[in-house]
């Protein structure tokens, strides 16, 4: 009878320890998607709103969702049917990742142009010296300003995937390794020449965190919030933009 005991009790012990060993949703996603592509890296991966559907996020990449069992997944964005209207709960949730990242980005490493009297609020915004809008929405940096917004540019070159062949990139480089960085950005923007200027610069490392906060052209604005405002604005609506909720 002891023997037989022992017995029971060491299959229960073995099947407790398999259930604790037992992956976890989370993990079991994470080793599906190491399998079929490894060359994709999973940086999160966290229950949605939507029971049995895990957010994934992808390095370099979209959010996606996927089945518990990591058998599935599906791209697009997750709404909710909320009185009123939809909501974009996966937007909702890039705000708050582009809040983040953009928090840790250096003023040291933009070319701000402060705000004036009270401080509002910022605005970061993605730019292109050659693009037509965004030396449109250049002019209206004054006016920003003087309204206590702050604007911070960071560089998207939108011919950088060219490489050596990039005509805008060079510029740019310039810009940020001048003397006056705020007086150099705004005679390209302007259409002058500057002097050629070299040194560290985050120019690459810009357009490739405007890659991973959605952007796609410019100018491209993303407020402190995390919200993603696509072209051109006039200064009194981006204002508005920049002090929502405030």
């Amino acid at each position: 009878m002891f023997h037989f005991i022992s017995r029971i009790s060491l299959v229960c012990a073995l099947l407790m320890t398999s259930v604790a060993w037992a992956a976890s949703p989370a993990e079991t996603i994470r080793q599906a998607f190491h399998k079929s592509r490894p060359d994709i890296q999973v940086e999160n991966v966290k229950p949605s709103e939507v029971p049995g559907l895990y957010e994934v996020s992808l390095k370099e990449g979209p959010t996606v969702y996927a089945t518990e069992n990591g058998k599935h997944f599906l791209t697009g964005d997750l709404f909710e049917l909320a009185p009123g209207g939809f909501v974009n709960i996966a937007e909702r949730g890039r705000e708050q990742m582009r809040k983040d990242r953009m928090a840790k980005v250096k003023l040291k490493d933009m070319i701000v142009f402060p705000a004036e009297g009270d401080f509002k609020g910022a605005l970061y915004v993605f730019t292109d010296v050659d693009c037509g809008y965004c030396r449109k929405l250049h002019n209206e940096v004054p006016k920003l300003n003087k309204m206590g917004i702050e604007v911070r540019y960071l560089a998207y070159p939108r011919d950088f995937p060219r490489g050596a062949q990039s005509r805008t990139a060079p510029k740019m480089v310039s810009a940020w390794c001048a003397k006056d960085s705020q007086e150099a950005l705004t005679k390209l923007k302007n259409g002058q020449n500057i002097a050629t200027a070299t040194c560290d610069n985050p120019i690459a490392e810009q357009y490739l965190l405007g890659g991973e906060m959605g952007v796609t052209g410019t100018p491209a604005i993303i407020t402190t919030r995390g919200e993603l405002v696509p072209g051109y604005m006039p200064a009194e609506s981006l204002v508005r933009v920049a002090t929502q909720g405030k």
